[in-house]
């Protein structure tokens, strides 16, 4: 493997991070902090604990998600349609360089600035509502499991769209609203029951399910089948990398 090419894809997309820390780190962070304030605080105090979880504490996994899946898509989508949208995609399909080492880079980068805006709205909620996390390991693991795949899914998109108009439509019209109502201010259990059934059909449900069950040992929908969803939709968007690499599919056009 060419790990010189590699560093130098994560180093590039890395600088152009710290370069835009406002943007791409303080201005999410800042937002949760938001809903921290108005949910958590005003809202949460005249709410009545959920499984015997705080309300304020209850949408805390919930919000890391919502803040997860939105940096990794449109960091990952962001930095392989610039190079298309500039040109500069045909020096990196040209260089030797396999799928598996230009994948590697952008998605390891966006997975990376995802994982420390999770982690630094995970230290921000502590200051706002009492927080406990049961299994920190399986907390970590789900944390990273849904940058790395959402990154790679991201990287689809960034490939898929041939306008900026595209580049924004998924995040905003699609997987925000699927975020929102997949349970990130509550448990699908508190919905009637044909509300619940159709909400199970949303994947983001056993991606928060998963990770609140990390914070307090309960879970919507059982643990094994979050994670199961999590590899299903990481390996569904490795195949559809690979082939569109591979054939060149709105990369060489």
């Amino acid at each position: 493997m060419n790990l010189h090419a590699v560093r130098e894809i994560y180093r590039f997309e890395m600088a152009r991070t710290f370069r835009t820390i406002v943007q791409s780190i303080l201005a999410p962070a800042l937002t949760t902090s938001l809903y921290f304030i108005v949910f958590g605080s005003a809202i949460g105090s005249r709410m009545t604990a959920i499984d015997g979880v705080p309300y304020g504490a209850f949408i805390v996994p919930g919000l890391i998600m919502l803040s997860v899946l939105t940096e990794s898509i449109g960091n990952a989508s962001f930095g392989i349609y610039f190079p298309k949208w500039s040109g500069t995609i045909y020096e990196l399909l040209s260089a030797p360089v396999s799928t598996a080492e230009i994948v590697l880079g952008y998605v390891g980068a966006a997975a990376t600035k995802a994982t420390m805006l999770g982690l630094i709205i995970l230290l921000t909620s502590t200051f706002f509502v009492p927080l406990q996390v049961r299994h920190p390991v399986w907390m970590v693991v789900f944390l990273l499991m849904t940058a790395v795949t959402f990154s790679l899914f991201g990287f689809l998109l960034g490939v898929w769209a041939t306008t900026w108009e595209k580049l924004q439509f998924v995040p905003l019209l699609v997987v925000t609203p699927l975020t929102f109502l997949g349970g990130s201010f509550y448990s699908i259990d508190m919905l009637p029951g044909v509300w619940r059934t159709v909400t199970l059909f949303n994947p983001v449900v056993y991606l928060i399910s998963g990770f609140r069950w990390s914070f307090y040992g309960k879970a919507d929908v059982n643990v094994v089948l979050s994670f199961s969803i999590i590899v299903a939709i990481m390996a569904a968007c490795l195949v559809l990398i690979a082939w569109m690499i591979r054939t060149g599919w709105r990369l060489k056009h």
